[in-house]
């Protein structure tokens, strides 16, 4: 399944025309809309919270409020252009506008600003976490509440999630400087966050009743490279900045409650293999989101990455052999500079051979700033967009299959949805599936009537039939 690089997360309704700002004496209000990937989502809450820490009032309205932040998503074409029409739609319904996130640091023609050129009247532009840049703007233009009211404040912050899971981002930036991204001229070479700091935010969002933490980062595989994995403390204990000793902490965390521990953008390298045991165990969820981007040795050469698709297809059967249970999901690019007919094949064999569980695909798309616009061999649209057609029908017919082998299995299910006033049912998702990116369980009527489904609770269910991506189960 795709994933979808431009998600919006909080969803604004506009004003038909630009309103007036508060009252003198009344609560300032900030409108906020978030865009963009987990990552960018992590920023948002960091903003909100401190925006609600220092007494603002936060809207999803563009009316009443006194300016709007903007967190935008910059990294492909499509996304550029929905967070530069959803800044258009700011000015146009408020007028008062700072702008946020990866966008705020591209480059635009000429060496400038790029919102900047194309919405010269926005009040502020910073980069992606710059959380105490953007409160800085906004205490410029609207200046913070006398009572800052610290104890309206949840613990954990203001969460743009549901209640029962959250994203946990461990570090910023990268080290990696593939040719077709330009992430880390955004967000900078890798900066590792202190791991009691990330402990410390785990277990508070377990204590608050969060269900399943998805731990994120650009490149999850590599925290604490950058400070030489140095010993940290929590609780008083050393532990090691590295994300072994990080998960073994976060399963210890979140076992009194029961909950899931989900890792996102992990590299293959070879000490992964260690976190294995800890999914084995059922500790860490047995699934991985590797990004491996191809398969041919060529290809993976020109976007420099940091494997081959044979050393790839060793470690996952190697992870196979510790773990069974397994699963991973992936995402690739089709119709990179110079890829021939010959190169995309051995991509498909390798997703067959691979066996990836969930696989999304992009056409490669020219992102300014990026070193793989000056590669040769760049393959017309239509090609690049047949050859991701095509990677589809192969990876949807590898993750079908594996969905059909579920059919019978008794799972646990974490509940997303439970059913409308008057209906039954509900809607949820094993460990083989993230929120917002892999496939749901429809959960069917439960036979003993006494039975009934709340969000964020866990429930057993025997999957009775496979939907294309979905699974379809009775709880018992």
């Amino acid at each position: 399944m795709p994933e979808n690089p431009g998600m919006t997360v909080s969803t604004i309704e506009p004003a038909t025309e630009p309103v007036p700002a508060s009252a003198p004496n009344a609560t300032p209000t900030v409108a906020f809309v978030s865009l963009g990937c987990p990552k960018a989502l992590t920023d948002s809450e960091l903003i909100l919270t401190q925006l609600s820490a220092e007494g603002y009032a936060t809207s999803k309205q563009y009316a009443g409020a006194d300016l709007v932040v903007v967190n935008t998503c910059g990294f492909i074409d499509d996304a550029v252009k929905e967070s530069l029409d959803t800044i258009g739609e700011a000015l146009a319904a408020n007028g008062r506008v700072i702008v946020t996130g990866c966008l705020g640091a591209k480059a635009g023609e000429g060496g400038g600003n790029l919102v900047q050129q194309v919405h010269p009247k926005v009040l502020a532009v910073t980069g992606p976490h710059a959380t105490q840049e953007v409160m800085d703007a906004v205490h410029r233009h609207v200046p913070r509440p006398h009572d800052p009211f610290m104890d309206l404040v949840p613990s954990i912050g203001i969460k743009l999630t549901p209640r029962h899971y959250a994203y946990l981002k461990i570090s910023e930036g990268c080290n990696h400087r593939c040719t077709f991204c330009i992430i880390p001229s955004m967000r900078g070479d890798l900066v590792s966050r202190p791991v009691g700091d990330v402990l410390a935010d785990a277990r508070a969002l377990f204590e608050s009743g969060v269900k399943e933490l998805l731990v994120i980062s650009q490149d999850t595989s590599a925290y604490g490279v950058d400070v030489k994995y140095r010993t940290g403390f929590f609780d008083g204990q050393p532990v090691k900045t590295r994300v072994l000793d990080l998960c073994t902490r976060l399963a210890d965390l979140a076992a009194p409650h029961g909950a899931w521990v989900r890792l996102h953008y992990v590299y293959p390298y070879p000490h992964v293999d260690d976190i294995l045991p800890l999914m084995a165990e059922g500790r860490v969820l047995p699934y991985l989101d590797v990004p491996f981007q191809h398969a041919h040795p060529d290809v993976l050469k020109r976007m420099k990455r940091p494997a081959s698709g044979e050393r790839n297809l060793e470690r996952l059967a190697r992870w196979r052999e510790i773990c069974p249970e397994l699963v991973v999901r992936s995402t690739f690019i089709a119709g990179f500079p110079g890829e021939t007919e010959a190169e995309f094949e051995t991509l498909l064999d390798f997703v067959r051979e691979a066996q990836i569980d969930r696989a999304g695909c992009f056409a490669y798309s020219p992102v300014q700033g990026a070193a793989a616009n000056e590669l040769p061999g760049q393959l017309p649209q239509e090609v690049r967009e047949e050859r991701r057609a095509r990677f589809m029908a192969v990876a949807e017919k590898v993750s079908v299959a594996k969905l059909q082998r579920r059919v019978g299995v008794t799972m646990q299910v974490l509940v997303d949805q439970a059913p409308a006033l008057g209906r039954k049912g509900g809607v949820g998702r094993t460990y083989a599936d993230a929120p917002e990116i892999d496939g749901q369980v429809r959960l069917l009527p439960p036979e003993k009537a006494s039975k009934t489904f709340k969000v964020g609770e866990f429930t057993r269910a025997r999957i009775v039939a496979a939907e294309g991506h979905d699974l379809v189960a009775l709880p018992i």
